[in-house]
């Protein structure tokens, strides 16, 4: 007999009623499989009354909690939805020199944000600027390359009829580019032309007010912890840093002040960090 009125065998001195038994089992065909297994995990304390029992029973097996809903998740773009084939350090020498290169990247640890950089500069610097950059993004463009995963993660969101959005640092032209050379369309889609750019939390909050959705119901989704991340925390979306090669330690987080609510290594794992934590619901 599996299950002995006196529990002896689980160390238990509580006596279960045979009527008691007798009508579980009746109502609850798989009862002896069911408590074969499931009796192996009770406390071996005596239950002081039958209500004590009940109530474990009830407790161990209570419906577990309902997930967030989310209805959109927004990209950035480079490194992200496409492998790194900009020489980011070789960019930011050719504008700033050498020199005060060194400067700025000893004075930010986590990264140079040279879009902010520039912004003081004179007219005539800020032009011969974006110039460069925007040579070294065009070289970038003859190189793109979809990330590994980027498909089968938008055929999935596809698969609920989830929104998905683009804010990069890019120019325009590298995104229209991606959109015809992948055949993957995000929208809206900001590119550098919209003002401000990340990590302002503005690009997202304008993709939240176009979509009719809170901050709290998307996700942003980036390789970069002060533009991606920041720009997220900032508008109160969740957030979900995209480290392949492992770039980012808990010294950075620190000291940045900003702390993703998820990490992941590629893009088939934000697929199963959707699936796994949240409730899609368009």
């Amino acid at each position: 007999m599996l299950l002995r009125s006196t529990l002896s065998h689980h160390s238990l001195s509580l006596q279960i009623p045979s009527h008691f038994l007798s009508k579980y089992q009746n109502h609850h065909k798989f009862m002896p499989l069911f408590l074969s297994k499931s009796f192996l995990f009770l406390p071996t304390r005596p239950f002081s009354s039958i209500s004590n029992f009940t109530s474990y029973m009830m407790s161990s097996f209570s419906p577990p909690k309902p997930k967030t809903r989310l209805r959109g998740v927004v990209f950035d773009m480079d490194g992200t939805l496409t492998v790194p084939v900009i020489d980011f350090p070789a960019m930011y020498r050719a504008v700033l020199g050498e020199d005060e290169y060194k400067r700025v990247k000893a004075e930010n640890p986590t990264g140079i944000d040279i879009l902010h950089h520039i912004e003081n500069w004179s007219p005539d610097l800020q032009r011969h600027a974006y110039q460069t950059i925007a040579d070294f993004e065009r070289q970038g463009l003859d190189r793109l390359q979809i990330m590994p995963g980027t498909a089968q993660l938008c055929g999935f969101l596809d698969s609920k009829k989830i929104r998905r959005g683009l804010i990069t640092r890019n120019i325009k032209e590298a995104v229209d580019l991606f959109h015809n050379r992948f055949g993957i369309t995000f929208s809206p889609a900001l590119s550098r032309e919209f003002r401000p750019y990340k990590p302002d939390p503005g690009p997202l909050l304008h993709i939240c007010s176009t979509w009719e959705v809170q901050p709290n119901e998307v996700m942003m989704v980036g390789d970069s912890l002060k533009d991606d991340v920041a720009c997220g925390k900032r508008a109160g979306a969740f957030t979900c840093l995209l480290d392949e090669t492992g770039r980012y330690s808990a010294d950075d987080f620190t000291k940045s002040n900003l702390q993703p609510d998820f990490r992941v290594s590629s893009l088939t794992e934000v697929l199963s960090i959707l699936d796994a934590n949240f409730d899609l619901i368009p």
